[in-house]
């Protein structure tokens, strides 16, 4: 190579450092997610430049704004005169329910138009106890199935529900199904058009077209959702998949996950955010009537005080994480934190610290064995502060916990499916169940402690004495974070 071309080829590739990371810095809002960024294009100018351009560049999380809030904003109106007229009342009526959580229940009504509603909450543990429930609603629907999936495996359990779909569709059931076309890209073309062929619609959601230029970042729907006949809905952190479901095989990781079966008005909220996924996926333009918002049925036992929170790239504000930072700081006595992924932001952070400090009893349980390395790394890299401040971190070592769960003051639960992290915060289309609930609280506290029991706790003086390379590792996991 000549020294001409060398000098050309050292030029361009700094133009195009220069380039990207003056992109990054007007695109990116998200300073830490900025830095992450800026630094994998400083120390690779052509790798770092195609991984922002591929994966974080914001042209398409604007595509997303403009397809997605003009089918919201039909929906959005459609509702608004129940929400007035009904959430705030009830969040009057019930204020002892609610505590010193009321303004969180006043973030997600006014933030979110996320209405508060009595219902039947049913907390289920793990594939075993979900799947044979959901096939039970399913065998029961009468005039229509929504189903949307992040991951939704063509395994057993997967073409077992997949048979139930077809046949409810022969039978007159309008059937609707959303997969992520990431999570669920084991999905082959035949698989689908079974499914077509028998009268079940389905889309991906935010087709991939390039799958090389993929990844976690893309804005992917990670919400897991049934919703039957608009009465019944299934939410949580379990997704299609046989791995959920433990058995007595001991060579099988044993997978620890928690999702909810709801009955009642707030299913009509999970509607609502089905429909505008589904609007936006499949180009149709379906408006609410009676038949997608069925009159809610209201019955003696629906006593949990419930809401939905959503977030996503089409949110104004980062509401689910508003959410875990309202009530961790409103927190008086506990804060139980289960997540498979623990990379927070500053603020959720610094509410964990301030709530070990003021003397609540703080304790956070992650896996012990991984799915990921260098998120695992990263994880770690948070614990010694945390640890300094009082907060007791635990390793699950049954075997891999997925569960995204907080209870707070045996009274406040969240299920759902965002993790604590920067894609479930800012990237990611996420849908927490929250609950305002003794009994439930106290059920959610139960397993909090029996997961305990598999698990092991971290103790700082020991924690201190790991490898000097370890702690390195850890650190450079965490500049990375933002792109994790």
């Amino acid at each position: 190579m000549s020294p001409v071309t060398e000098v050309i080829l050292i030029v361009c590739v700094y133009a195009l450092m220069i380039f990207t990371m003056i992109r990054i810095i007007f695109d990116t809002v998200n300073v830490s997610k900025a830095l992450g960024y800026l630094l994998l294009t400083i120390m690779l100018p052509v790798a770092g430049s195609i991984v922002y351009f591929s994966l974080g560049v914001n042209y398409r999380k604007r595509k997303i704004y403009n397809k997605k809030l003009i089918t919201d904003e039909y929906l959005l109106q459609a509702l608004r005169k129940d929400i007035d007229e009904n959430a705030l009342r009830l969040l009057q009526q019930h204020h002892d329910d609610v505590g010193s959580f009321a303004g969180l229940a006043k973030l997600l009504i006014r933030d979110s138009l996320s209405f508060l509603s009595l219902n039947h909450v049913k907390l289920l543990l793990n594939g075993e106890n979900k799947f044979p429930e959901v096939l039970k609603a399913l065998e029961a629907a009468k005039h229509s199935i929504h189903i949307q999936y992040y991951i939704y495996d063509n395994d057993e359990i997967g073409n077992q529900i997949k048979s139930m779909l077809m046949r409810k569709a022969q039978e007159g059931v309008k059937v609707r199904f959303i997969y992520d076309d990431f999570g669920s890209n084991g999905l082959k073309k035949r698989w689908v058009r079974e499914l077509e062929s028998a009268g079940v619609e389905i889309y991906p959601f935010y087709k991939i077209y390039f799958v090389f230029l993929a990844s976690r970042l893309n804005y992917r729907n990670h919400r897991k959702v049934i919703i039957i006949d608009g009465q019944t809905g299934f939410t949580g952190g379990i997704n299609v998949s046989d791995k959920y479901i433990n058995g007595n095989d001991p060579e099988k990781l044993y997978w620890r996950d928690s999702h909810v079966m709801i009955e009642g008005p707030a299913v009509l909220n999970l509607q609502y955010h089905f429909l505008a996924d589904w609007n936006f996926c499949s180009d149709q333009n379906l408006i609410p009537n009676r038949d997608i918002f069925p009159v809610p049925i209201r019955r003696h036992d629906f006593t949990t005080l419930t809401q939905i929170a959503v977030s996503g790239p089409d949110y104004p504000r980062a509401d689910i994480m508003l959410s875990y930072f309202s009530a961790i700081a409103n927190a008086q006595k506990k804060v139980y934190i289960t997540t498979p992924y623990f990379i927070p932001n500053n603020s959720i952070y610094d509410a964990i610290k301030k709530a070990a400090l003021s003397g609540c009893d703080v304790r956070l349980l992650v896996p012990g064995i991984s799915d990921s390395k260098t998120v695992n790394a990263a994880t770690q890299s948070y614990f010694e502060p945390l640890l300094e401040c009082g907060v007791r971190i635990f390793l699950y070592q049954k075997g891999f916990v997925h569960a995204k769960t907080i209870v707070i003051d045996d009274t406040l639960s969240m299920v759902g499916s965002a993790n604590i992290d920067f894609r479930s915060f800012d990237l990611n289309f996420e849908l927490n169940t929250i609950l305002y609930d003794q009994a439930f609280g106290e059920k959610m506290t139960e397993v909090f402690h029996e997961d305990l029991k598999e698990s092991e706790e971290v103790i700082l003086e020991e924690w201190l004495q790991r490898s000097t390379f370890r702690q390195l590792m850890e650190k450079i996991a965490r500049l990375l974070s933002p792109l994790l």
